[in-house]
């Protein structure tokens, strides 16, 4: 299963933003990781570094690792429509995505922990891949012997945000994929077309 499995801050500072979930070292230490971070001057980067770094922070943001990641770059290169956006969809579209979007858990990190435990069902069968990629209309919910868990239940009390592609019955745990969402009502700061340009030369 493609997860990083390193230190979740590291990730934060080295991107400053907390990509990974809350963290609050974050506002304790937003430079740089390492004794130097403080008072560390950022050479100017290449047009390619830029571009590394966009595509490295996706990848963290999604939690995918390079060959599933390249893999979905290339499927939504074939496809209609704006690459870049294509790519975003594909992430969004992923089911352990879709369980953090939801609210049943409160990272993706534990979505993923989640589906591949067998917690989630799509369409009332059980679906264990969490890059599983979600079509419209099916529906996505929490499985009847696993809706008492405590990381559900305290999830789902917390969680408000609601998102138009996604729909969700709180009695039920339950939710429906509804659409792919368009650009700009997915909320993550990724630079799309920065990965495009790397992944076209």
């Amino acid at each position: 299963m493609a997860r990083y499995t390193g230190p979740k801050t590291r990730i934060a500072r080295k991107f400053s933003e907390a990509i990974l979930g809350p963290d609050k070292w974050m506002e304790r230490k937003p430079h740089a990781p390492g004794q130097h971070g403080p008072n560390k001057r950022r050479k100017k980067e290449s047009e390619y570094a830029v571009q590394l770094r966009e595509k490295q922070k996706a990848k963290y943001t999604y939690g995918v690792l390079e060959r599933q990641f390249e893999k979905m770059y290339h499927t939504a290169a074939s496809k209609r429509g704006i690459t870049g956006e294509v790519l975003l969809q594909l992430c969004e579209a992923r089911l352990d995505n879709t369980v953090f979007r939801l609210g049943i858990a409160p990272t993706r990190r534990a979505a993923r922990q989640l589906v591949s435990h067998g917690h989630i069902t799509v369409d009332g069968g059980v679906v264990n891949v969490p890059s599983y990629s979600l079509r419209p209309g099916q529906a996505i919910a929490v499985r009847e012997k696993s809706r008492s868990l405590e990381t559900i239940t305290n999830s789902v009390s917390v969680n408000s945000k609601r998102f138009d592609w996604l729909e969700w019955n709180p009695s039920q745990l339950s939710g429906k994929f509804i659409t792919m969402p368009e650009r700009a009502q997915i909320p993550e700061n990724i630079r799309e077309q920065l990965i495009v340009e790397l992944y076209s030369k």
